[in-house]
């Protein structure tokens, strides 16, 4: 399989990079000026499970050919519109795109542009992050990567790309449900980014606070409805797990969202916890506590954007 991974930033180069080492036939499209750090270093990352430095192909917008099978898209959601235009030049008759964003609107997106029988599902989980010299940091010991057929139509294909990139030295899995577990990841996902950007704090602080407990057992509550009711609730354990996550004493957990806020940056409000309202409102489903923490969200991104023309 001839893999394009759209970026070498930290989930793109970390997963790209092992599928490398793997042996795997891995190229990636990136802007000029990260075309020459890889030129001149080589795709550079250090993990507690082993770094990797190796020889990249590398190729641009203007260039990248269209004998592509497979299409890695790891961008944030604010991004995706750019990705999207970057891509759609190198698919060809056969190639289908492997997205690994957080929640489910990019599915929209990327049915609409290149057809949903071209589009896989996928997730994955890791904490990683690109330094200012172009170095990909692993910073912990988790590295999922999970994808799998939306349709009958796709199984075949599924099975030949995880034969092929499930060898790379990663926690991958082909799932039979993989709508599903994107929707499991989502309901997690969206508690603790509600949670500890509307508190700015990690987890923990907000248990040990008056009234935390209830209000994040309430943000979990209701995005679970919101997951019922559009046919896809998290499973028993999923769920128990999602809740323990997001309710242990003591912990130091945050979502990356938090850290973007915190870093002046920009955040998927509208991708994460927007797109739940909707789907919610469309439902019937009342998020009062969900609502909130969107409007939080937004307010942060208006001041953000005042700040940005003052």
């Amino acid at each position: 399989m001839r893999v394009l991974v759209l970026g070498a930033g930290a989930t793109g180069g970390y997963f790209g990079g092992r599928m490398l080492e793997a042996g795997c036939d891995v190229s990636f499209l990136v802007r000029p000026a990260r075309a020459e750090t890889l030129r001149a270093n080589g795709l550079v990352v250090e993990s507690p499970l082993g770094d990797i430095r190796t020889p990249v192909r590398t190729v641009t917008r203007d260039t990248a050919g269209d004998g592509w099978d497979v299409v890695l898209l790891s961008c944030k959601a604010f991004d995706l519109d750019d990705a999207i235009d970057s891509v759609a030049a190198a698919f060809g008759a056969q190639t289908k795109v492997l997205p690994v964003l957080n929640g489910l609107a990019h599915l929209e997106r990327l049915d609409a542009r290149f057809g949903a029988s071209r589009v896989l599902g996928g997730l994955c989980a890791i904490a990683a992050t690109l330094t200012r010299n172009g170095i990909v940091r692993h910073l912990n010991r988790a590295h999922t990567f999970v994808f799998g057929a939306r349709s009958d139509d796709q199984q075949e294909f599924c099975q030949e790309l995880f034969a092929d990139i499930g060898r790379a030295r990663v926690d991958c899995r082909l799932s039979d449900a993989i709508v599903l577990e994107m929707w499991e990841k989502w309901v997690m996902l969206a508690t603790l980014a509600a949670s500890t950007c509307l508190m700015r704090a990690p987890v923990g602080d907000i248990m040990a606070a008056p009234g935390g407990e209830d209000l994040v057992a309430g943000l979990l509550d209701e995005i679970q409805a919101i997951a019922t009711a559009n046919g896809n609730a998290a499973r028993p354990k999923p769920l128990a797990n999602a809740r323990k996550m997001v309710t242990e004493t003591g912990s130091r957990l945050a979502a990356s969202m938090l850290r973007d806020i915190e870093g002046g940056g920009r955040i998927e409000a509208d991708h994460i916890i927007g797109d739940l309202l909707r789907r919610g409102a469309e439902t019937g489903v009342e998020a009062p506590r969900l609502r909130i923490a969107y409007t939080h969200l937004k307010a942060y991104e208006a001041k953000r954007a005042r700040e940005a023309v003052a």
